[in-house]
């Protein structure tokens, strides 16, 4: 019970994913990110190797729809499978096995694919892949972040929603931004927004104190 959306930025570079889901802690399952290579989501019944075997051949070149198909190919069981990712060049692939839980629907846009399982409705990739496609201007974050609400609006998943994350990356291995709300009675894509608004003014300071220490705030001089 999954809706998700892979996405890139054209302009910076960066890449990263916004998912929402019933069960408890989907982005330590279906959440993969890796600067400079691109994003990939592993849902519906997910297998996390998925996740680490498609970055992995994007990273040695392989176009984001051929890494998915072999991925899918490689594995025994992918007919329960549900599979999305996107490259560094805007490249996007997408798989569905055929025993993915109703309702399952997925829209590739630009710079995005949008995706899920056992959905309200099969317009909610749509109207997904929709809002993100009209943000620009803004950060990757904030784009995938709206989109996921967007995707709530539309009707979301068949039943309530208790985890959600948000992860983007850019010019290092590691997430820039690296969000999520394990569990949550109701909310979790409220909170999750909660969450970046906190977090999007001291992102800039993490940074700098990852890879420039003498110069992050609060360093004696």
């Amino acid at each position: 019970m999954t809706f998700s959306i892979v996405g890139r930025c054209a302009s910076t570079g960066m890449v990263g994913m916004a998912i929402s889901t019933s069960s408890i802690a989907v982005t330590g399952r279906c959440v993969w990110v890796r600067g400079k290579v691109g994003a990939v989501a592993t849902q519906n019944i997910p297998d996390p190797a998925l996740g680490t075997r498609i970055l992995h051949l994007m990273a040695g070149g392989t176009p984001a729809d051929r890494a998915v198909q072999q991925a899918a190919e490689e594995t025994p069981h992918r007919d329960w499978r549900q599979l999305s990712a996107i490259d560094m060049k805007g490249g996007t692939g997408h798989y569905t096995g055929a025993k993915a839980s109703p309702v399952a629907a997925s829209k590739i846009g630009r710079d995005c694919v949008a995706a899920g399982n056992i959905l309200a409705n099969g317009d909610v990739p749509i109207a997904m892949a929709r809002r993100f496609e009209a943000e620009t201007g803004i950060h990757l974050a904030e784009r995938l972040l709206l989109a996921l609400e967007a995707g709530l609006v539309a009707g979301g998943e068949h039943g309530p929603v208790h985890s959600a994350g948000l992860l983007v990356a850019h010019q290092q291995a590691w997430s820039i931004v690296n969000l999520r709300v394990d569990w949550a009675d109701d909310g979790p894509i409220a909170r999750l927004r909660a969450l970046w608004e906190a977090y999007q003014p001291q992102m800039q300071d993490y940074l700098t104190r990852a890879i420039d220490p003498p110069r992050a705030p609060g360093t004696p001089p």
